[in-house]
């Protein structure tokens, strides 16, 4: 599945998955990255911010890192975050080995992030980054479509993300940026990849 637009095309999406699965396998059965054996070319080429997502067959997230931009090739950024997002998001466990073949794909490409203001914010369409002092925090566009939040909950939620008040999208001195995501993602009942 892909949605939103962006510098991958429906083939190179494909590609994108299967790459981030290989990474993660690879890492895990092996103990060592993967490394590319040759140049990305296309959409993989360009130097973009993404995230890379982990879901389990029932939809329940299973890690989930990301940058939010990058000088180098997209397809380098997403080996390392397929990893990352397996093995060092802080909210879990690291993947074993017997979890792999029951893992859904999601990656998430970013455009650049533009200061915005908080009215202009749209749910679904727009992923939120907020920033204050030494804090900052990032929700991706998908997420205030999964939880069915408004502008003012998917900003509120933003802050909490960021250790912040609820309402410090409201306070001077708050930064609020939105950027867009191109998202492709696997079929949840293909755990194989995508087709």
């Amino acid at each position: 599945m892909q949605q939103g637009k962006g510098p991958l095309s429906a083939s190179e999406g494909r590609e994108a998955l299967m790459l981030v699965r290989s990474s993660l396998e690879h890492f895990i059965l092996n103990g060592r990255l993967l490394v590319p054996t040759k140049p990305f070319t296309g959409g993989l080429a360009t130097p973009c911010g993404a995230f890379v997502s982990l879901h389990t067959r029932d939809g329940e997230l299973r890690g989930c890192i990301g940058h939010m931009q990058s000088d180098g090739p997209l397809g380098e950024l997403l080996l390392e975050l397929a990893v990352a997002a397996g093995t060092r998001d802080s909210r879990f466990p690291a993947v074993t080995k017997q979890e792999l073949p029951d893992l859904v794909y999601e990656v998430s490409v970013l455009t650049p992030m533009v200061p915005t203001d908080p009215a202009k914010v749209v749910p679904g369409v727009h992923g939120l980054y907020v920033r204050r002092g030494h804090r900052s925090g990032v929700l991706l566009p998908q997420v205030a479509t999964e939880w069915g939040w408004d502008r003012e909950e998917f900003l509120a939620h933003t802050c909490n993300k960021a250790g912040l008040p609820a309402d410090a999208w409201k306070q001077p001195g708050t930064e609020v940026l939105t950027f867009t995501a191109q998202v492709v993602s696997e079929e949840p009942g293909s755990p194989s990849g995508p087709p």
